[in-house]
């Protein structure tokens, strides 16, 4: 269907003149005209993304989400930690593959999101408007964000070595090296306020290293994550290397923070409280704990420090030839 110009005195909320042109190449969600009478509305179902399919949450639970105005948008799956230890399971399974994967075809496989995901910009801005009450260009430059973003780190995936690796002085006829090597399945509580740019902003850094991740989505606005994951389905990324979990923080990350086979941990969407108690529970088999800072501003431009959280370092030795 082709975008529709919108009638004078129909423009929805937000910061742009009335009677403002919505056409095509502007980025904004077309304007369709209303279903005829009597006609259903067509309600998605919403479901979990573990390695590379949509199951249902084992438990059959569902809660509602909501706008930024308490109305219905959907019912969002009701992840168990029966459904964490799944994802967990899933994304040690991808990791031999996705860590063994060049540097160059990550890069390659992160970039391709980005495409996807800015094929279908106005439908996330749609999302994050909804969901997080922002005016249309506020909600469209979050897009924009998350899309440079995915960008961004798929253009360090080729570098990070060069940075953060090493050729050491040594006293002796040998070549000393030190590797960065990822850590293995990271767990990642998004943020709780920025669905998209704040998922992404975790997730990312955590993938282009050659980790696999099981991140838990927004718990009020688990949408954008969910749609996010249906770019990933479609994409190159293999099955597993990213999972998505949606439901209550709370039930679910203590399983995730306690999880033997998890390596390391970004706390970026739990409370201080919660934080804590995660924190503890990670120490039981030292895991690597992300906590992000005071008041984090996801549309600042990224560092390298997340990158470098999930990244162990081996030192090589290798005898210098005559």
């Amino acid at each position: 269907m082709s975008d529709t110009v919108l009638p004078p005195g129909d423009d929805p909320p937000g910061d742009d003149p009335p009677g403002t042109p919505r056409i095509g190449g502007t980025g904004r969600p077309p304007y369709h005209p209303p279903a005829p009478p009597g006609r259903l509305a067509v309600r998605k179902t919403y479901k979990l993304y573990i390695g590379g399919t949509f199951p249902r949450s084992e438990s059959g639970r569902s809660y509602v989400a909501t706008d930024h105005k308490g109305g219905f948008l959907a019912n969002a799956a009701l992840a168990s930690r029966k459904d964490a230890r799944d994802a967990v399971t899933a994304a040690r399974k991808a990791f031999a593959g996705w860590s063994a994967a060049t540097a160059y075809n990550r890069g390659q496989v992160l970039y391709r999101v980005a495409e996807l995901l800015e094929g279908r910009r106005g439908q996330f801005a749609a999302e994050v408007r909804s969901a997080e009450g922002l005016a249309a260009r506020s909600a469209e430059a979050v897009v924009d964000a998350a899309i440079d973003r995915w960008v961004w780190y798929a253009g360090w995936a080729d570098k990070i070595a060069q940075v953060h690796g090493a050729a050491n002085p040594v006293a002796g006829p040998y070549f000393n090296f030190s590797l960065p090597e990822p850590t293995g399945v990271v767990a990642v509580i998004a943020p709780e306020a920025s669905s998209l740019l704040g998922f992404v902003s975790a997730v990312a850094p955590a993938v282009v290293t050659g980790n696999t991740v099981v991140a838990v989505a927004s718990e009020p606005c688990p949408l954008p994550a969910v749609t996010l994951a249906e770019v990933l389905a479609t994409s190159d990324v293999p099955g597993g290397v990213i999972n998505v979990l949606t439901g209550r923080t709370a039930e679910i990350a203590p399983w995730l923070a306690s999880h033997m086979d998890v390596n390391a941990i970004d706390l970026s969407g739990a409370s201080d409280e919660l934080a804590g108690e995660l924190a503890l529970a990670a120490a039981e088999n030292l895991k690597r704990v992300v906590r992000p800072g005071p008041g984090q501003d996801w549309m600042q431009p990224p560092g390298l420090h997340r990158m470098r959280a999930y990244l162990e370092t081996k030192t090589v030795w290798h005898p210098a030839g005559t």
